[in-house]
């Protein structure tokens, strides 16, 4: 791993924003879902998952998933129900209830809370698959109470037999009964726009690749959508007390996810940072992705040496990473300083993993500097809020001039006279 100055560095990366041809080719796409529909979404399914489908096949059976319970072990199905109870917990405290104000003028003001109608969830493939993923974006939204949730995923998720078992049996678990058997650009225009199989929906959740991304922010705006995912991050800060194979096994945990992904470490201990360097060699040698590892690694990994503790937090918050886990002598005590991180692991104990599948926060965080302002998936993500408006006469009549004034003051003479003819009407002089 380099080794550099912590001023030195930043993590912002513009990956996600595609290249010109990357961009072409999915307005393509999405123009021909949006215009042509399911005989669109077929012939994109041939050409880039190599997977001959017709309308009628594009929907999961549940034969499909009562057999996938056939093909997972039972190990796996212990697991995904004991993490699917642990994050459904976690986001139940997220939720939030509708309220009203009642004053003394008779003036009523509140906020109704409602849920999204319709979610589509996108499951990715690609390089791995990812069960955990269908919990992430599923629960809270059905802790939320959206009525109506989708899952889309690339049709040979498990290769040459289909959709990975372990998805469709997450999925299951998870509560979803609509389930379809498209990827890509396409399977994101199709959940935004319908077609004559897909129905729309409200609003896009899920991690993807860039074709995935760039057809997001292509459609939203007619959907809402949770962000636009860059490669996965990790910053470990540690001090020479940290025990150097934990964090580098961390940072491989990953940079295994894929080559653009980034593992940094923040150290003050130049020292600790070799033995951390030595150690990612050592275990890089044994993983099975030891290729995709190997490339994170070298492209975007690295041992930031920082002068003082607060010259450690600062460059963290700069970089505002996507997970943050802190292994120094007092975590607890610094915990009030970092700003800027999508998930925060305290402590030897806390290993990303751990956050990732099973603890109950949600693991779709934000990326490449953006938690700067924006936060995990959670149960807010998938309601809606409308302000709800009571106007007493008495309050009226005591605002109304001051509505006006701040109408008039704008140009906007009609907003003015829809006070006034009311005070007029009311008897005022």
């Amino acid at each position: 791993m380099r080794m550099l100055r912590a001023e030195q560095f930043g993590l912002t990366r513009e990956v996600e924003y595609g290249t010109p041809e990357q961009n072409e080719t999915v307005r393509k796409i999405v123009e021909a879902v949006r215009n042509e529909g399911d005989a669109a979404v077929l012939a994109y399914t041939e050409e880039h998952d190599r997977v001959k489908l017709d309308p009628g096949s594009l929907r999961v059976t549940e034969g499909e998933i009562q057999a996938a319970y056939g093909r997972v072990d039972d190990a796996f199905l212990t697991a995904i129900r004991e993490a699917a109870a642990n994050i459904r917990a976690f986001h139940e405290k997220q939720l939030r209830q509708s309220w009203m104000d009642l004053q003394a003028d008779g003036t009523m003001l509140g906020q109704i809370l409602r849920p999204l109608k319709r979610v589509g969830v996108y499951v990715p493939g690609g390089k791995a698959a990812y069960p955990s993923s269908v919990l992430m974006n599923v629960i809270p939204a059905q802790v939320a109470g959206v009525p109506e949730i989708v899952m889309v995923t690339p049709p040979a998720t498990g290769g040459k037999e289909g959709i990975d078992p372990y998805i469709l049996v997450a999925a299951a678990e998870a509560g979803v009964k609509e389930m379809y058997r498209i990827g890509g650009a396409q399977a994101v225009a199709a959940l935004a726009y319908g077609t004559a199989t897909i129905p729309p929906v409200d609003k896009i959740c899920g991690p993807g690749n860039i074709f995935v991304a760039l057809a997001k922010r292509a459609v939203f705006g007619a959907v809402d959508i949770d962000s636009i995912a860059g490669p996965s991050e990790i910053v470990v800060l540690a001090d020479e007390q940290a025990d150097a194979a934990y964090v580098a096994a961390d940072l491989l945990s990953q940079a295994e996810h894929d080559e653009m992904a980034s593992a940094i470490l923040v150290t003050t201990s130049r020292e600790f940072g070799d033995r951390v360097a030595i150690e990612v060699e050592k275990q890089l040698a044994e993983l099975p992705r030891a290729d995709i590892a190997r490339k994170s690694i070298d492209s975007n990994g690295a041992v930031l040496l920082a002068e003082s503790l607060d010259e450690a937090i600062a460059v963290i918050n700069r970089m505002a990473p996507e997970h943050l886990e802190v292994m120094i002598a007092d975590p607890m005590s610094i915990l009030g300083r970092i700003e800027n991180a999508g998930a925060i692991f305290i402590g030897p104990y806390s290993s990303e993993p751990v956050g990732d599948y099973f603890a109950g926060p949600n693991h779709i965080l934000p990326t490449n500097g953006t938690a700067r302002f924006s936060s995990p998936v959670n149960v807010d993500d998938f309601v809606k809020k409308s302000s709800l408006i009571y106007y007493s006469k008495e309050a009226l009549l005591a605002n109304g001039d001051k509505i006006m004034t701040l109408a008039r003051h704008e140009g906007l003479e009609a907003h003015a006279r829809a006070i006034e003819i009311r005070l007029e009407r009311e008897g005022r002089e």
